[in-house]
């Protein structure tokens, strides 16, 4: 059998970066203390670097898991209005949250540039029990659609300067 995973090019590298830049919410994959995988929706955006952060809440079971097991998977993509959504593309982004605290200058740096993109999350971006967590990526699953896998490095994902 042939490797169905295809050589990066800059067509992946590109198809990767918009769909994160595009996306607003994510699937976000942990493992509960108990062991089991949990799969809920969050708010998905990118820092002012390019890295996938989102604001949850403490309250949350996703993020007990994510203090307790760093290691997490966000997924972005939708499926377009027709067709097999299977056809569509997708990006897998796995690694480790790194939580920033929601005090001092890089909550407020990160809640300004999120706000550009995530305005509503203006009703709750101040209460206390929410938090930013930024996704340190140690790899990427692109699905550009059928027959089109590459897996992603970091530097892959990360906008040229």
């Amino acid at each position: 059998m042939t490797n169905p995973i295809r050589p990066t090019d800059d067509e992946a590298r590109s198809l990767a970066r918009v769909l994160m830049e595009k996306a607003r919410f994510a699937a976000l994959g942990v493992i509960t203390e108990d062991g089991t995988p949990l799969v809920t929706r969050v708010a998905f955006g990118l820092s002012p670097e390019g890295q996938p952060i989102s604001l949850i809440s403490t309250l949350s079971a996703h993020t007990r898991a994510l203090q307790k097991a760093p290691a997490c998977s966000f997924l972005v993509g939708e499926p377009g209005d027709k067709g097999d959504p299977l056809t569509h593309p997708r990006l897998s982004l796995q690694g480790r949250a790194q939580f920033v605290p929601n005090t001092g200058e890089e909550h407020a740096r990160l809640a300004a540039h999120y706000l550009q993109d995530l305005p509503k999350a203006k009703l709750y971006i101040g209460f206390g029990d929410f938090a930013f967590v930024r996704l340190d990526v140690t790899a990427g699953h692109l699905n550009g659609g059928f027959g089109k896998a590459f897996v992603l490095s970091p530097d892959d994902l990360t906008p040229p300067a």
